[in-house]
């Protein structure tokens, strides 16, 4: 599935919610679709600076594609984390690169999450684009 699939998916998925705690609900669910996260990279170089909560961040480049690993210690953040690995994982630095995440918006999850929490999700997309550009050809 591309990225662009895979985002209209993610808008189809977050339209059959009438209000936005339902979605809050949603994103709690997606929290438990991670993969196991191993302690031993839970370490200030993967943690994610910005982040109300803490995140963690891993990825491993394969192939020639980053597989993203995370975990955090907020459930909301943790599915906002997830909803990322979801769309960005398994893919080339330049897809992750060229991508622009426009489900964020049309699920209307930046205008509904605190400043805090919106400053996080930008500090992952940034983390996830850091990786993308250092494992760039």
């Amino acid at each position: 599935m591309t990225i662009q699939e895979m985002q209209d998916e993610i808008i189809e998925d977050f339209a059959i919610f009438d209000n936005y705690m339902d979605k809050y609900e949603y994103i709690i669910e997606l929290s438990d679709e991670l993969a196991h996260f191993d302690n031993k990279y839970k370490i200030p170089l993967n943690q994610i600076p910005g982040c109300q909560s803490r995140v963690w961040l891993d990825a491993k480049y394969i192939n020639g594609k980053i597989i993203f690993t995370a975990d955090s210690d907020a459930i909301i953040t943790k599915g906002i984390i997830a909803l990322l690995i979801k769309v960005l994982s398994n893919r080339t630095p330049e897809e992750i690169l060229k991508t622009k995440l426009f489900f964020i918006d049309k699920i209307g999850l930046r205008e509904n999450l605190s400043p805090t929490r919106a400053n996080g999700l930008v500090s992952m997309i940034k983390k996830i684009n850091a990786y993308a550009v250092a494992y760039k050809n």
